[in-house]
């Protein structure tokens, strides 16, 4: 994979960028060539001495990814040169056995496997301290009331904790399917030159089955050349778990906005500065969020694209994979980073969320009003009355409240304490606890 000096730092971690790396595909392809050697070597199908030799020539500081990665241009994939360059550094006894009944995407492929697989043990850490951050976030502000938007209007009260609770579930949810993905979905590449391992004779599953136990990998019903679920799988899952971290950061971005002012970013010395403005704060780290989903989301579609291959090998859409995957490796890795560095120094402003709550002059409370009134008058009534004084309210710019007391249907029907009882956002908060419970109770049950 390509990088930037200037661009890869806000786009991956150091970790990933190692993770990612051409010495780490490189080393990646050679431990699968070190396992089929060994398989085989296991299976009977070539000497042991000789897997041996392939093995301990298999280590990428022996060969320079430079130059296979030109020599790729001419060959089709990189494999077809390592494989020279492998046999080369081998004793010719024991050079003939190099790759011995596999195919380039065999090798290529399986690494992809061993390359996703430590990508996640790097990525799924950070997923949980960005649950763990929701989780506390969620039990800490269970009571602390703002407007519940739709539509991006002021809609019924809710709390902050609600929202927090919201967004761990999709973490939480998000991160089981990577989890599983993991344990399940990650299987060695191996079927020769058209997927029936011919040149093996009958040993071709029995090797198969070793290369998966050598390489901690499934051994999958048979080999997928042009069955690209399991890829397509990859990037749904990790562009579905970046999104649900970027649906965290869309939010703040929202809150963050002056007018609202109800969260803001951690400070630090440096962070969110404009290059023009002295006085902007802006939320980097959301904003930085809400590129990867972006390019999470394009980088998934390529891989989606890229299903539909011809016949028992494809001609382009194989080759097209290579780079999008560890590209969407690198983003999920710094939307989770960059996720969990937010989260962890939020600042939320309660008083600003009570403030804004009320800022509509108590309409936020109007669904209450009509419910309270229902009671006594019917709904049917009760809708059309506090729709009525809704609108009303709003056109003369005076308080709900005020407008309540005015209307005479309303106080036939409603005292004046009843109408400051509705009129109580934390009077109307339904369920809200018993759903955050309930999302802890999931997120505790994942952990």
């Amino acid at each position: 994979m390509s990088t930037s000096a200037l661009f890869s730092p806000m786009f991956s971690t150091p970790e990933m960028l190692m993770a990612v790396s051409d010495a780490s595909w490189l080393q990646a392809m050679l431990d699968v060539e070190a396992a089929l050697a060994a398989a085989e070597a296991d299976a009977g199908v070539i000497p042991r001495d000789a897997a041996e030799a392939i093995a301990a020539a298999c280590r990428a500081d022996l060969f320079d990814p430079a130059p296979l990665g030109m020599a790729a241009v001419a060959a089709g994939n990189p494999v077809i040169p390592l494989v020279e360059a492998l046999t080369a550094a081998i004793p010719p006894d024991a050079a003939q056995f190099v790759h011995f009944g596999a195919t380039s995407q065999d090798i290529l492929d399986t690494a992809a496997m061993l390359i996703v697989r430590r990508a996640l043990d790097r990525l799924l850490p950070d997923l949980d301290a960005v649950a763990a951050a929701c989780a506390t976030l969620a039990d800490e502000h269970r009571a602390t009331l703002m407007a519940g938007r739709t539509l991006l209007q002021q809609a019924v009260p809710i709390t902050f904790g609600l929202k927090a609770a919201n967004w761990l579930m999709a973490v939480i949810e998000s991160r089981a399917r990577l989890a599983d993905l993991r344990q399940t979905r990650l299987a060695v590449q191996f079927g020769g030159g058209a997927g029936t391992l011919a040149s093996l004779g009958d040993s071709g599953v029995v090797v198969m089955a070793g290369l998966a136990t050598r390489l901690s990998l499934g051994d999958p019903p048979m080999p997928w050349h042009t069955n690209r679920v399991r890829i397509a799988e990859i990037g749904s899952a990790l562009a579905i778990a970046v999104g649900a971290v970027g649906k965290v950061a869309l939010d703040v971005v929202l809150l963050a906005q002056s007018e609202a002012g109800e969260l803001a970013e951690p400070a630090a010395p440096g962070r969110g500065r404009s290059s023009a403005m002295p006085q902007k704060r802006n939320p980097v780290g959301a904003v930085a969020v809400r590129a990867c989903v972006l390019r999470a989301n394009a980088l998934a579609g390529l891989l989606f694209a890229a299903m539909a291959q011809e016949h028992e090998r494809a001609a382009g859409a194989w080759q097209a994979e290579w780079e999008p995957l560890s590209e969407l490796l690198s983003v999920t890795a710094a939307a989770f980073a960059r996720s969990r560095e937010l989260l962890d120094g939020l600042r939320v402003n309660a008083d600003r969320m009570a403030r804004n709550l009320q800022a509509g002059g108590g309409l936020a409370m109007a669904e209450a009003v009509m419910g309270a009134l229902a009671a006594k008058a019917g709904h049917t009534s009760a809708r059309a009355t506090i729709r009525a004084v809704s609108l009303g309210a709003q056109a003369d710019g005076v308080p709900f409240r005020e407008a309540l007391l005015a209307d005479p249907t309303t106080r036939a029907s409603l005292s004046e304490r009843e109408i400051d009882d509705a009129l109580d956002p934390a009077h109307y908060l339904g369920s809200t606890n018993a759903f955050i419970d309930r999302a802890l109770a999931a997120y505790r049950a994942l952990r």
